[in-house]
């Protein structure tokens, strides 16, 4: 686990946001790192819930940054979508895929949340309204990555730490 938390912190600073995307918090000190492609129809169903977290967590010192890791996914193709779906949260490319491979993401969408000194605290769902592929409930029974971000935000240990996210695979990139 250590050094995937040092992996990660590495790869962070390395690959940077495009900051010219979208506004940040320079107060910021958590990050939410939310894994996704232009093309996933999981990952869109989600742009709602990220927008709506990305609205309560950004005043408490939260960043919410867009990871689009898939190289098919052209600079063009990665504004429409930005455009389409009105996010208005940093991005940036994975094209190396250094970040998907150190944060041990699978699918799209996923999240890794990492805290102020940049280690890992939480991977996984955004929430369990996917139970499988295929498979939706109408409403969530559980909001994982809201969890977890109120208890980074309050100082307490992330209960739970890691889940099983459901979306688009992303195992067929990194070969």
């Amino acid at each position: 686990m250590r050094a995937l938390v040092a992996a990660t912190a590495l790869v962070v600073a390395a690959v940077g946001v495009d900051r010219t995307a979208a506004r940040t918090s320079s107060a910021a000190t958590v990050r939410v790192l939310v894994f996704t492609t232009t093309e996933c129809p999981i990952a869109n169903r989600y742009v709602p819930e990220i927008k709506r977290l990305a609205g309560k967590f950004t005043t408490k010192g939260v960043t919410f940054t867009m990871v689009y890791p898939v190289p098919s996914d052209t600079d063009e193709m990665v504004r429409e979508h930005l455009a389409r779906f009105q996010i208005d949260l940093p991005f940036t490319r994975d094209r190396g895929f250094a970040m998907v491979k150190s944060t041990k993401v699978t699918v799209t969408p996923e999240v890794a949340v990492l805290d102020e000194l940049s280690r890992l605290v939480y991977r996984g769902r955004i929430d369990d309204r996917f139970v499988d592929f295929g498979k939706e409930r109408m409403q969530p029974t559980t909001h994982d990555l809201e969890n977890a971000l109120d208890a980074v935000v309050s100082g307490k240990r992330v209960e739970v730490a890691e889940t099983r996210a459901v979306g688009c695979f992303l195992a067929d990139l990194l070969k």
